[in-house]
């Protein structure tokens, strides 16, 4: 307790120069957790607008499908088991490649067919139920944008069945609706999936199941093998632990300036108070003693910082987390599951690690300088001389 009472009074007879480096200290501990919020957030609102509109909670495939090779969608198709019937629990999805001519343009597309009724996934599929004459389809608002297409346009599109027969009709956009999700979007157009198999002469066919997020985990079945999260979210967690790599060495550059300020301030404080440290050990006082107390100077920087971020950085990162952090336009044309706003997520564990980091990597920095003490001499020590 005395060697807490004794440092603390060193730390605050010192004056401005510890809180510059409290303040150095505290700048870093509060953009780190700002940083890991932003991508804590981004990783939740992206893995929940992934399940509920695209994966649910797990997929059944085809064993033939593929959907990094479009070549197998030809093949890639079967008659759904009766264990994955359409119901609340699971949502057919029958995937054929298309082409339309947007204004005389030419755009390959794939074809989606799901059942209008499904409760699996919150993408507007109710839309699909028109009874109209032409091919009622529903859109993402990129694809309308790039290809021009507005609510109640038509469009020619040509598919060819499974017989390897061409054919083609009008669409009519039904919908057009807004997603963080491109791999429901780009490049994309949803019909009925009962149109759709009759179109493409597949009876009681499709590419993949969409299973409901209270089945998170299945058995495979005859012909159709279930992908779970950790595959069908394995380029998204990849990406997330690159971005996390390149936080880490942002972190380290923000707290190796901190560590280098309080290490100097450690130098700096040992060589100005020799004589002082000389006293200390010349009245009894062990060198243990004396490293104890500038060990807990330095660690109190961390302490300080602590304090001083909560301080003034805990309104601004509330701040952000309710109104959010909005991006820039263009940024849902990279291809990522990203919204218009993100919403940084602070947990408890994050500012709690994100603290005994900061104090444990301070009182290291602040140990190093004091094993000089170990080798002073009280007696040159109190006559100033530099060791």
């Amino acid at each position: 307790m005395l060697a807490i009472k004794l440092a603390y009074r060193n730390l605050i007879g010192a004056g401005l120069r510890t809180w510059l480096n409290v303040f150095v200290l505290s700048l870093s501990f509060l953009v780190i957790i700002w940083h890991r919020g932003v991508i804590s957030g981004w990783d939740r609102q992206a893995r929940n607008d992934t399940k509920n509109q695209e994966i649910g909670g797990g997929q059944y495939w085809h064993e033939n499908y593929d959907p990094y090779d479009p070549f197998t969608l030809t093949e890639s198709h079967g008659i759904i088991p009766k264990e994955l019937q359409a119901n609340d629990n699971f949502a057919p999805v029958l995937v054929t490649q298309a082409t339309i001519y947007p204004q005389g343009r030419v755009q390959s597309i794939l074809l989606k067919g799901i059942e209008p009724s499904q409760k699996v996934l919150t993408i507007p599929t109710e839309y699909l139920k028109s009874g109209i004459e032409e091919i009622p389809v529903m859109l993402g608002s990129r694809m309308a944008e790039n290809n021009k297409l507005k609510m109640g346009d038509f469009v020619t599109v040509r598919w060819r069945d499974t017989n390897g027969t061409f054919d083609a009709g009008d669409a009519k956009v039904v919908h057009i609706f807004k997603t963080n999700v491109p791999m429901i979007d780009n490049g994309q157009m949803w019909v009925s999936l009962k149109r759709l198999q009759k179109i493409m002469q597949m009876d009681g066919e499709a590419t993949m199941v969409v299973a409901s997020q209270d089945i998170n985990s299945a058995q495979d079945l005859p012909h159709w093998l279930f992908k779970d999260y950790s595959i069908l979210l394995k380029e998204f967690d990849e990406m997330i632990k690159m971005k996390n790599v390149g936080g880490l060495v942002m972190w380290f550059i923000l707290l190796l300036l901190a560590w280098i300020a309080i290490f100097d301030t450690q130098v700096l404080s040992i060589f100005r108070r020799q004589k002082e440290i000389g006293t200390d050990i010349a009245l009894g006082m062990t060198r243990g003693q004396v490293i104890r107390i500038f060990t807990i100077e330095g660690a109190m920087h961390g302490i300080l910082a602590a304090i001083l971020a909560a301080i003034y950085g805990a309104p601004l990162l509330y701040l952000q987390a309710v109104k959010g952090w909005s991006m820039p336009k263009g940024t849902d044309d990279m291809g990522l599951v990203i919204s218009d706003t993100i919403y940084p997520y602070y947990s408890i564990g994050l500012v709690v690690v994100t603290a005994m980091v900061v104090l444990i990597t301070t009182t290291i920095v602040s140990f190093l300088p004091t094993r000089r003490i170990s080798k002073m001499n009280p007696t040159d020590a109190i006559r100033g001389k530099i060791q």
